[in-house]
C-alpha cells in the first residue's frame, strides 16, 4: 500500500508509516531504526578522573550508570517522540545477544510514553530473523515471539566486567609506565579480559621462534626410471635421520643395489569431503587468508552485506541448515550469474545433495547467499567476500570430490621407499572451489608386484628443521574459538584492539608479529599472574556468562564473584608491579633520556623535554614533572613568548596547514587555573581576562555550526587569515592577504560578536577606493560577507578531546556578562544571510 517517509529529529534515522493489518486488526504501523547500542554503560561522573581516583575502586565502590552511547544522536528522545501513543512495539533488531540487549534498551526509553495496555493484553513482542527477506520478514511477523530477558543480562553482566576490570588495570599500568618511559609509543597501555589472552596467543608463538634452535637432519632420495625418458621420485619411509654416520650408513647399503622392486601396488578411491555450511568463524579465518582482509574489515562488509539483503545474519556459530531450509530456494537465485550459473543450473536439474551435518548452537543459520549479485552492484572487497559465501554454498550442496589414490611400495636393498599418485574421478565441489582442488601429479607407471625398475639416482639430502612462523590472523581466529576467548561477533575487535595498541604489527601475508611493548606485557603478565594473560580464566567467564543467557545462573552472583577474584588479582598486580618493571627498563628509555629540549618550564626555568612518541608529552626532568599535550598533531614553540599566570613557555599546538592551531600552556592545560576551566583546554578556551592569547583578547562570535563553540582568530595563521571553533572543526577561512587581523574591544549591534580591525595589503585591498583599513562585524558587515569561507579543519584523527563545558563570553563589552554564554541575536534576516554565505 502507500507509504510516507521522513527523517526522524535526530536527522540520522528515517521513519516509514503505513496502514495495515496486525494480528487480524488494521493497525496503523510507524517503523523507524537505531544506530547500534541506544545506552552505553559508564562510571558516573568524578569516577572517570584518572587523577582523583584509586583504580582499586573501580572493582566495587564506583557506581556506573547507563548513558546514551551517542549524544549528538538523541536517541532516546526520538525513540519517546516517535513512539509516543502507541500501543504496540515490535522488536527487529538483530538475533543475538546483542540485539537481545537493545531490545531492552529501547524497550527502557519507549515504554513510559506508550499507551498503558488494557488489562492483561500484550503490547511487547520480537520478531526472530536470520535474513532481509520477503519470506523470512513475513514468517517472522507472524511466529512472533517475546525478547529474552536473561540474554540480555548475560551482555550486562559482559559489559559490566569489561568496563570495571579493563578499567582499573588500564588505568595503572598506563599511569604507571608512562611516568617513567618516554619511548612505549602507544597513548594507551590498556588491559583487556579477552585482549590480553589475545595478545598472549601472538608472544607465545614469538617465544617459540625465539627459542628454536635448528637441528641438522638427512634424508635418503631415491630415483627410479620406468621408463628411458622419464624418472619418478621414491619417498624414504623411515622420512629421515638425525645421524650423519647412520644417515651414511644407509645411503652405502641402498647404493650397493642394482634396481628397485616392486613390493606392493595398491588403489583406493578416496573422497575428499564437501565444507560443512559457513559460519562466522570460519567465514574470518577465509576472508584473512585468502582474501587479505583483517576480521574487523572483514565484518564489516558481512555487515553491510547483510543490511542490504545480500547474505543472512554474518553471526552465527552454527554450521547445520535446519530441516526446513530452502536451499534450492537461494541456489536457484544464483542460476543467471555468469561465474556460476552452468554448476547451479546442473544441481538444480540433476538433484542437489543433502549438506554435512554440523553442529547446531541454535543460533542462526549457516551464512548464506539469499540474492543474486554483480561485480558492479558490490564493487571490491563487497564483491570478494560474497563471491566466496556464495561459492561456499554452492559447494556445501554439491557431491564430494572423489579420487583414485594408487600407492606404490618399493625396496631397494633392506630399505623401503614409496611413490603415491592422486587421480580425480569426479571433481564434485572442487569444481565451484577450485583451490581445494586435487593437484595434478605425474602419471604412476603401470606395474605389478615383482616388478624391476632401474636406480637413476640415490643421494642424501642434509637438511634443518625450521621454526614456526608467526601467527596468522586465520590461525589466531582458531585459538581464540577452541579456548572460548571473545565470540564470534567480538573476536574481530581484540584482534583489531591489539593492532591499533601497537602491541602486534600486521606484516606480510597478515602474520601478527608483537611488537616490544607486547611482548614485555605478556611477559610481565606471566611473571606475576599467568593468570591475567592465560586463555584458561577468561573461557571460564564467558562459560558463567552463557549460563545466564540461559537462564541457569544468577546475574548478581556471577558479576560479584568475578569481580572479587580479579580485585584480588589487581592488588596483588599492583603489590607486584616492580617484576613487570624490570622488564620494562630493558626495553624502553626513561623519560629523561627521552625526547628534544623544547619550551622552559615556569617552576625550574630550565628546558622541558618534547617527548613525541604516542602519547606526546613534555618532561622536566629537574623536576620530574610531566605534562600532557593534545595529540595528533604537531608541536613547536610559540615565539618563546610566557603565560602570565605561571611563567611556562607557551607552545604551539597545529593539525597541518589545512587545520587548526591554537596556542597552549603546558601548565594551564594539565591544572587549569579557573573554574570554568577543564583539563585539556588551551589559551584558544582560556578565560583570563587580560592575556593577549586568551578567549577574553581573541574570541570573535558564537560558532555557526555547534552549540557551544566561539568562533576564535588564529592569530598566527596570516596572511592566509582564519577563525576557529574551540569545540569542532569549523575553521572560517577570512582576509586572505591582509597585514593584520586585530579583534577590537568593540561589538556589533546586530549580534553582539566582536567586531575585527582588518588592515589589507594595499596592491590586493577588496576595498573600494583604494581603502586598506576598515572594522566591521564577520557576520553582519557587507564588507566582509565575500572575504568569508566557511570549511571544516582536515583532521588526521578525531580531535584529542570533545568540546564540553558552557562557552565563555569575551569578557568585556556589550551584552557580555563574565563567565556568561556569549549569545548574539539572531534576527531571522540575520539567519538568513548566514545561511546564505556560510554554504
Amino acid at each position: 500500500g502507500n507509504m510516507s517517509s521522513r527523517k526522524g529529529l535526530n536527522g540520522a534515522c528515517s521513519v516509514h508509516e503505513y496502514t495495515g493489518s496486525f494480528l487480524g486488526q488494521s493497525a496503523h504501523f510507524k517503523m523507524t531504526s537505531v544506530c547500534g547500542h541506544v545506552m552505553t554503560l559508564d562510571f558516573i561522573g568524578k569516577y572517570n578522573s584518572w587523577d582523583k581516583v584509586d583504580p582499586a575502586e573501580l572493582f566495587s565502590k564506583a557506581p556506573t550508570e547507563k548513558k546514551e552511547a551517542n549524544p549528538k544522536l538523541t536517541m532516546v528522545k526520538f525513540l519517546q517522540v516517535e513512539g509516543r501513543g502507541c500501543d504496540c512495539i515490535v522488536l527487529w533488531l538483530d538475533c543475538d545477544k546483542e540485539g537481545e540487549n537493545i531490545c531492552f534498551e529501547v524497550l527502557d526509553a519507549v515504554l513510559p510514553v506508550m499507551n498503558k495496555p488494557r488489562g492483561t493484553e500484550r503490547t511487547i513482542y520480537r520478531a526472530k530473523f536470520s535474513s532481509i527477506t520477503d519470506t523470512d520478514i513475513c514468517n517472522a511477523m507472524n511466529h512472533l515471539g517475546e525478547p529474552n530477558r536473561n540474554e540480555a543480562l548475560s551482555v550486562d553482566a559482559r559489559q559490566e566486567l569489561d568496563l570495571r576490570i579493563g578499567c582499573a588495570f588500564t588505568r595503572f599500568q598506563t599511569k604507571y609506565f608512562q611516568g617513567k618511559y618516554g619511548n612505549l609509543d602507544s597513548s594507551l597501555i590498556s588491559f583487556g579480559p579477552c585482549q590480553t589472552p589475545t595478545l598472549g596467543f601472538c608472544v607465545e608463538r614469538h617465544d617459540k621462534i625465539q627459542s628454536f634452535k635448528p637441528e641438522t637432519y638427512w634424508v635418503l632420495q631415491a630415483k627410479v626410471n620406468p621408463e628411458k625418458e622419464n624418472s619418478l621420485t621414491l619417498d624414504w619411509d623411515r622420512v629421515r635421520v638425525f645421524d650423519r654416520e647412520v644417515a651414511q650408513m644407509f645411503l652405502n647399503i641402498t647404493k650397493m643395489a642394482k634396481e628397485a622392486k616392486v613390493e606392493s601396488v595398491s588403489k583406493k578411491e578416496k573422497v575428499k569431503q564437501r565444507p560443512l555450511a559457513l559460519n562466522t568463524v570460519e567465514m574470518l579465518r577465509v576472508a584473512s587468508a585468502a582474501l587479505g582482509m583483517g576480521p574487523q574489515h572483514a565484518m564489516q562488509i558481512a555487515e553491510r552485506l547483510y543490511t542490504q539483503g545480500y547474505i543472512s545474519y554474518p553471526r552465527t556459530e552454527t554450521t547445520h541448515y535446519p530441516e526446513n531450509f530452502d536451499l534450492k530456494g537461494c541456489l536457484r537465485q544464483q542460476a543467471n550469474n555468469p561465474y556460476w550459473a552452468e554448476t547451479v543450473k546442473a544441481l538444480l536439474s540433476e538433484g542437489i545433495n543433502r549438506p554435512r551435518k554440523g553442529h547446531d548452537a541454535g543460533d542462526h543459520p549457516p551464512i548464506t547467499p539469499m540474492r543474486a549479485a554483480t561485480e558492479a552492484e558490490l564493487g571490491g572487497d563487497g564483491w570478494r567476500l560474497y563471491e566466496y559465501i556464495t561459492r561456499h554454498f554452492i559447494a556445501t550442496v554439491s557431491a564430494d570430490c572423489k579420487y583414485l589414490q594408487t600407492t606404490i611400495s618399493f625396496s631397494i636393498g633392506p630399505e623401503r621407499f614409496t611413490c603415491v599418485g592422486k587421480v580425480v574421478t569426479s571433481p564434485g565441489f572442487t569444481e565451484i572451489m577450485p583451490w581445494h582442488s586435487i593437484p595434478l601429479e605425474e602419471s604412476l607407471p603401470h606395474c605389478e608386484k615383482g616388478d624391476l625398475f632401474p636406480i637413476g639416482e640415490i643421494k642424501l639430502l642434509e637438511k634443518q628443521t625450521s621454526p614456526p612462523d608467526y601467527l596468522t590472523e586465520a590461525e589466531l581466529i582458531t585459538l581464540m574459538e577452541k579456548h572460548g576467548i571473545g565470540t564470534d561477533a567480538s573476536i574481530p575487535v581484540h584482534i583489531n584492539n591489539i593492532c591499533q595498541r601497537n602491541y602486534v604489527t600486521v606484516e606480510s601475508g597478515r602474520r601478527l608479529k608483537p611488537t616490544n611493548l607486547g611482548i614485555v606485557l605478556v611477559h610481565g603478565y606471566y611473571k606475576i599472574d599467568a593468570e591475567l594473560v592465560l586463555p584458561t580464566i577468561r573461557s571460564a567467564v564467558e562459560k558463567q556468562l552463557n549460563l545466564i543467557a540461559l537462564g541457569k545462573a544468577n546475574y548478581h552472583q556471577v558479576l560479584e564473584h568475578t569481580l572479587d577474584i580479579f580485585k584480588r588479582k589487581f592488588h596483588y598486580f599492583v603489590d607486584s608491579i616492580a617484576g613487570m618493571d624490570e622488564l620494562m627498563e630493558v626495553s624502553f628509555s626513561p623519560l629523561a633520556a627521552t625526547g628534544k629540549p623544547l619550551s622552559r618550564c615556569g617552576k625550574c626555568h630550565r628546558f622541558m623535554k618534547y617527548i613525541q612518541a604516542k602519547p606526546s608529552r613534555l618532561h622536566c626532568s629537574h623536576c620530574d614533572d610531566t605534562y600532557s599535550l593534545p595529540q595528533n598533531g604537531t608541536i613547536k614553540l610559540y615565539k618563546e613568548l610566557r603565560c602570565p599566570l605561571d611563567d611556562f613557555e607557551l607552545v604551539l599546538w597545529s593539525s597541518g596547514s589545512r587545520g587548526k592551531s591554537y596556542p597552549l600552556c603546558p601548565y594551564c592545560y594539565n591544572h587549569p587555573p579557573f573554574r570554568d576551566m577543564k583539563k585539556g583546554m588551551g589559551c584558544n578556551e582560556c578565560t583570563h581576562p587580560t592575556c593577549q592569547h586568551s578567549l577574553s583578547m581573541l574570541g570573535i562570535g558564537q560558532c555557526v555550526e555547534c552549540e557551544n563553540g566561539v568562533l576564535v582568530l588564529d592569530s598566527t595563521s596570516g596572511p592566509k587569515w582564519k577563525m576557529a571553533c574551540n569545540k569542532c572543526n569549523v575553521i572560517v577561512h577570512f582576509f586572505e592577504n591582509a597585514h593584520k587581523v586585530r579583534v577590537s574591544p568593540e561589538t556589533c549591534d546586530l549580534c553582539e560578536a566582536a567586531l575585527v580591525d582588518v588592515d589589507f595589503n594595499k596592491a590586493k585591498s577588496p576595498l573600494p577606493g583604494n581603502e586598506t583599513q576598515h572594522s566591521g562585524c564577520v557576520f553582519c558587515d557587507p564588507v566582509f560577507q565575500d572575504l568569508v569561507e566557511l570549511k571544516h579543519a582536515a583532521m588526521r584523527h578525531p580531535m584529542h578531546r570533545g568540546g564540553q563545558g558552557k562557552r565563555q563570553g569575551r569578557g568585556r563589552g556589550k551584552g557580555r556578562r563574565p563567565g556568561g554564554r556569549l549569545n548574539p541575536k539572531k534576527p531571522k534576516d540575520k539567519m538568513a544571510a548566514l545561511a546564505a554565505y556560510f554554504v
